[in-house]
């Protein structure tokens, strides 16, 4: 280890080479890496692990993504829609479990009978134990009326990955037609962030075509629309995608979860308060990926609450780690493994991201 690297790894403000020179770290340089971005969380955020209780509430979707199993051109899909009852049985189960917050995830849909029937159940969530639910929602490309109407009712969370900030390779990953805008993703975000929601996006590591520019890139994006939280996994490929036929570009699984990890760590020195989530694609591709994320800089981690009969129609890439464990399982399983790696679940907190409280309050 040069001295040199380790000053990077104490730098407040990292350029696109030093970024790409730490994406690059092996071996004992990798360590020290890990080990620099989780004494940073630490230090400004504690060893404190948020939960989102994760809510899958339908899987049918406008959108054609390349890579995603809910793609509206995959027929082998068995679509489905929960009741307004299995939503908010999710949610009080999530409240009885202590998790303080919940996350409600889909596929995209815009028709006017989606956006009235969320807005109706974020409040109805709400009004559970007085409020005392945090809301995240993970529901795609909507207009800014939709936005503010769901931010009105009560949610303040809002996850929208770009999947790439290069719009070349957004491309090589999304169909060019009317459902897809690299524009039109980039202008979401921005109108999330205006309307004053907890703004969250995300990439996937290990595309086919991605390359370390890429990455580096992607982390600068974050940085530059300063979201307050990010979601990093690897790229599993899913056999009933056309980008599946281009597997064989893909780097071994091993290989994409150091990559992962070296993202979340890279991220964490640079925006060293935001919250970021410790993805279940980890845990699919690594037995121990979720506890490596979280000890590489990750604070956020979604145990699945969605119906046990739902689940494995929400594939978005095949073999998703959990899907078959009970939440009160869960829950346990959570305490034990974190406890092994040094860290406890906050529980009753809604567990918003410390960079957004603090420039909220001025």
């Amino acid at each position: 280890m040069t001295p040199a690297f380790e000053d990077i790894l104490r730098k407040p403000d990292l350029d696109r080479e030093e970024i790409k020179l730490l994406l690059s770290a092996e071996g004992d340089r990798m360590k020290a890496l890990l080990r620099r971005a989780l004494e940073v969380k630490l230090a400004r955020l504690d060893n404190c692990v948020h939960l989102r209780g994760l809510i899958e509430y339908g899987n049918v979707c406008e959108k054609d993504c390349l890579y995603c199993g809910l793609r509206s051109g995959n027929g082998n899909v068995e679509r489905y829609c929960l009741s307004d009852e299995e939503v908010l049985s999710c949610a009080r189960l999530a409240h009885e479990l202590g998790y303080g917050s919940v996350a409600l995830q889909s596929g995209e849909r815009s028709d006017p009978a989606f956006i009235a029937k969320i807005e109706r159940l974020v409040r109805e969530i709400k009004k559970i134990d007085g409020g005392s639910l945090g809301i995240t929602l993970s529901l795609g490309e909507q207009s800014d009326d939709t936005y503010r109407r769901w931010f009105e009712a009560g949610a303040h969370r809002y996850l929208l990955r770009i999947e790439s900030s290069t719009e070349e390779l957004y491309y090589k990953i999304h169909p060019r037609n009317g459902k897809h805008s690299f524009q039109k993703r980039i202008a979401c975000l921005e109108s999330l962030k205006r309307i004053g929601w907890q703004t969250g996006t995300g990439v996937m590591v290990g595309l086919p075509f991605q390359t370390q520019d890429h990455l580096a890139d992607d982390l600068l994006f974050f940085k530059r629309m300063d979201v307050a939280m990010v979601g990093l996994g690897p790229y599993i490929p899913h056999p009933d995608t056309p980008l599946y036929r281009l597997r064989d570009l893909v780097p071994p699984a091993a290989e994409r979860m150091d990559m992962t990890l070296r993202m979340i760590a890279v991220l964490r020195l640079m925006m060293p308060e935001i919250n970021m989530v410790a993805a279940t694609a980890n845990q699919t591709v690594d037995p121990q990926g979720r506890e490596k994320a979280i000890a590489a800089g990750a604070n956020v981690i979604m145990p699945n609450l969605t119906p046990g009969e739902y689940r494995e129609s929400y594939f978005i890439y095949p073999d998703k780690a959990c899907v078959k464990d009970r939440p009160d399982q869960c829950r346990s399983c959570l305490d034990i493994r974190l406890a092994a790696i040094g860290h406890r679940i906050q529980y009753n907190a809604w567990g918003d991201s410390l960079a957004f409280t603090k420039k909220a309050k001025g």
